[in-house]
């Protein structure tokens, strides 16, 4: 029997064994609002079974273990050969196997895929972001490989296929593949232009020999790369298979795997290419035109991705709070708390609504809807990434001390919350292309002030602020300095416009008032005490009581 002071009272029973869709009501009725209703019971259904999965004990414990085995790089085999190999844990081919299954590398040509794909990303990543980055980069190739017929018919349906098939091998030989790619260098980083790998033509059929290196290559255990390089005509895109069609290992050398803050479980690697095979995609001096709608996609599901990490630290926050006791009652009731809980939920409510508005903008695939992500999706991704490290933070601090510890999992969320504000694009190149997409497509501008327009007149503040906006606008005078500004600007005016049109009147008024109408502090739970603060939180409950 254990001592009476080893007696345990008063801590609260694992966040497990829930439906993390069913119970995640912003993402449901998102999933609702754009999925036409002939495919909605599919739909359900599908993310139904992923949401059971995703809050299982068993799916929890994978995360667990591939975060406390990271992937191993295994350059030789016993013999001395280059085998240029990354070996993981088991769970993590698990959390990947289900992932492939549940098709979160199929959008591109299923009815509502993009809405699917980024609900279901939302949901499962959950268990654990770190083999969200091979999934992201599988789906997001489809694009870029569809400038090349030839390709896409060979490549597109391996890349969307639901089938996962663990190791290197003939890609003929597969009923599935991953992607990853290959655009930063030592000298360069996010200045693509600068990149130094020469690709010499050889005789007929678009095949090139590779030589040089990247500094950051994502998931180098995969089956095939896009990643840029120097031809004859200039900075080009290139498909790098790992395995030749005869069999062979086509040269990819993997000089390290990155030592990451976050995203252990994932593999990162610096490699290099000394004669290495490649097939030219696109034409000849058209690289970054060729992997740009790569690169967007990434981007979005950079949104949809800290939209997961916060739904899940505020998950875990408010049930916390609604079984811990404190000075004669439930934390959730105090006064104080329920701020600070309200105040994290909106900013997770505003991020999913906006993450499942760009998916339909995908799915929808109008001029008028390519023309507004142009100008939303980088601010989006500027604004929704950089607020997820705030707000995991302020979760961990929900629970005390027990949220510090790693047993409770939000340290790990912690480490893996500023890894989407850096990848695909850092904050000021998100800013950036804002003031690209203002100075080249006047559409851009006219297709987000038709979105947001649709809620104009609804909410005082929200006009206020669309008239701000446009203010701001008519003055260019030092627009690259303030591109940070304007960037923040346009994705709050936005996630305003959308709450105000779809979230529950209490939430959209608590946005408006602070986010908009500047009625709040500098920290989380400072929202006016005067709002319906109870029924945001109640909102963001991950499961009865």
């Amino acid at each position: 029997m254990a001592a009476t002071t080893h007696t345990v009272t008063n801590q609260v029973p694992p966040l497990v064994g829930h439906d993390v869709f069913a119970t995640d009501r912003v993402l449901s009725e998102a999933v609702e609002r754009h999925v036409e209703p002939g495919v909605l019971p599919v739909a359900l259904e599908e993310l139904g079974e992923l949401g059971r999965a995703a809050g299982s004990a068993q799916a929890q414990e994978w995360g667990a273990q591939a975060n406390a085995h990271p992937p191993v790089l295994r350059t030789h085999d016993r013999y001395g050969r280059r085998v240029d190999e990354v070996e993981f844990h088991p769970a993590w081919h698990r959390l990947l196997g289900h992932a492939v299954s549940a098709g979160l590398t199929d959008a591109w040509g299923r009815p509502a895929g993009h809405v699917r794909r980024a609900a279901g990303f939302l949901v499962w990543t959950q268990a654990e972001a770190g083999h969200g980055c091979p999934l992201s980069m599988t789906h997001a190739a489809v694009p870029a490989l569809r400038t090349d017929p030839e390709l896409a018919a060979e490549w597109e349906p391996l890349l969307t296929s639901h089938t996962y098939v663990e190791g290197l091998r003939n890609p003929r030989e597969k009923a599935g593949v991953l992607f990853g790619m290959g655009m930063t260098e030592k000298q360069g980083g996010s200045d693509v232009r600068s990149n130094t790998p020469r690709a010499e033509p050889l005789s007929g059929g678009g095949a090139y020999l590779l030589t040089g290196h990247k500094w950051f290559c994502s998931a180098p255990m995969s089956d095939g790369f896009l990643v840029l390089a120097q031809a004859p005509g200039g900075l080009s895109c290139f498909l790098v298979p790992r395995v030749l069609p005869d069999g062979t290992r086509n040269v990819f050398l993997i000089q390290r795997l990155k030592d990451k803050l976050g995203n252990r479980s994932n593999a990162s690697a610096e490699v290099e290419f000394d004669g290495t095979w490649a097939r030219l995609v696109g034409e000849e001096g058209r690289g970054v035109r060729t992997i740009i709608e790569m690169v967007a996609a990434t981007r979005l599901d950079c949104v949809v991705g800290s939209a997961a990490l916060m739904r899940q630290a505020v998950a875990q926050a408010v049930h916390h709070s609604t079984y811990r006791s404190v000075f004669g009652g439930p934390l959730i009731d105090k006064p104080l708390m329920r701020n600070v809980l309200a105040d994290l939920a909106l900013e997770s409510e505003a991020a999913t609504v906006l993450a499942m508005r760009l998916a339909a903008a995908y799915d929808a695939d109008t001029e008028a809807e390519r023309a507004f992500l142009r100008l939303a999706l980088p601010a989006a991704k500027f604004w929704v990434t950089k607020r997820c490290t705030a707000v995991v933070g302020e979760a961990l601090e929900c629970l005390g001390g027990n949220g510090y510890v790693e047993e409770s999992g939000l340290p790990r969320l912690l480490r893996e919350a500023p890894l989407n504000s850096i990848w695909e694009g850092s904050g000021n190149v998100q800013a950036l292309d804002v003031l690209r997409a203002l100075q080249r497509e006047p559409q851009a501008l006219d297709a987000f002030l038709r979105e947001v327009g649709k809620a104009r007149g609804a909410d005082h503040r929200l006009d206020a602020a669309t008239k701000g906006l446009l203010t701001e606008l008519a003055d260019l005078d030092g627009v690259e300095g303030r591109a940070r500004r304007l960037a923040e600007r346009f994705a709050l005016v936005l996630q305003g416009a959308l709450l105000v049109r779809w979230a529950p009147p209490e939430v959209a008024d608590a946005f408006c008032a602070s986010r908009l109408g500047g009625d709040w502090g500098a920290a989380f739970g400072t929202l006016p005490h005067s709002l319906d603060l109870a029924s945001v939180v109640a909102r963001a409950r991950p499961a009865a009581a």
